[in-house]
């Protein structure tokens, strides 16, 4: 991945999308990429310097990360990303964007101002990939035609796919293996992060899906237990609240993001 500049600051694995002023790092969810968050842009880049990030095994199927997969390799390479800025960041994460966003907030404080937390729980244990394993198998390597992907994922998913995928001259193709994203999600059916979520130290919004992949009361929880949190539940909202409910959305993380101190 080529080395983009600002202001004289290099990275390697971040991609500056416009604003100025405090660093925003918009990190996506699993099957996600950097490139999903370009509804989001015109009104976050008001509120700073916003910067995309494609994590681990999201970066195309011909970029294959050298290490296991673990939460821990992902929590390390964001940390290397946003160190490059050398200024703490405001984390704005998605899912598992939001787990490696909160677990770097945790582990290396001096690097994060503040974390968005957009559906996303400490403990899936006990619960396996099995169910999904099937439909996940079975997509094609590319779809021929957008509307291909809209009959797969629907309206709103199906357009974060369309920014996610690769695109070729013949159609848009995966960025990625299903098996690596399946090896990802199975990790979180073994072990918790409510230790993690306690460390963290700095301001936190959480915002829970009506729809919600969270098991119940876990985020609530977390808002419960949190040192210095705010919790929003949005009602009839899927997974992808940034895109299924997105006024709801920027009211809410440009009222915590302007509130911070």
């Amino acid at each position: 991945m080529a080395a983009r500049q600002d202001n004289g600051m290099v990275t390697d694995l971040l991609t500056h999308r416009g604003g100025r002023g405090e660093p925003i790092v918009l990190v996506h969810g699993l099957m996600g990429r950097g490139s999903t968050w370009s509804r989001q842009l015109p009104w976050l880049t008001d509120l700073g310097a916003v910067y995309t990030y494609d994590a681990p095994w999201h970066r195309g199927r011909e970029v294959a990360d050298p290490h296991p997969i673990s939460t821990e390799r992902f929590v390390a390479d964001l940390g290397d990303a946003v160190a490059g800025l050398e200024r703490p960041v405001i984390l704005v994460g998605h899912s598992m964007g939001a787990l490696h966003s909160w677990c770097l907030a945790a582990a290396r404080p001096e690097l994060v101002r503040a974390v968005v937390v957009e559906d996303m729980a400490p403990d899936f244990r006990g619960r396996t990939t099995g169910p999904w394993e099937p439909w996940v198998h079975a997509l094609p390597v590319e779809f021929a035609s957008a509307q291909e992907v809209y009959d797969e994922f629907g309206p709103v998913a199906g357009q974060y796919f369309l920014e996610a995928f690769d695109r070729t001259e013949t159609g848009w193709r995966l960025h990625g293996y299903p098996q690596w994203w399946l090896d990802i999600a199975a990790q979180w059916g073994t072990r918790d992060y409510w230790q993690q979520w306690r460390d963290v130290r700095v301001p936190t919004l959480l915002m829970e899906a009506g729809n919600s992949v969270a098991p119940p009361g876990q985020m609530r929880r977390m808002a419960e237990i949190g040192h210095d949190t705010r919790y929003l539940h949005v009602p009839g909202a899927g997974h992808l609240i940034h895109d299924d409910a997105p006024e709801v959305y920027r009211e809410a993380v440009t009222g915590f993001l302007t509130a911070l101190t």
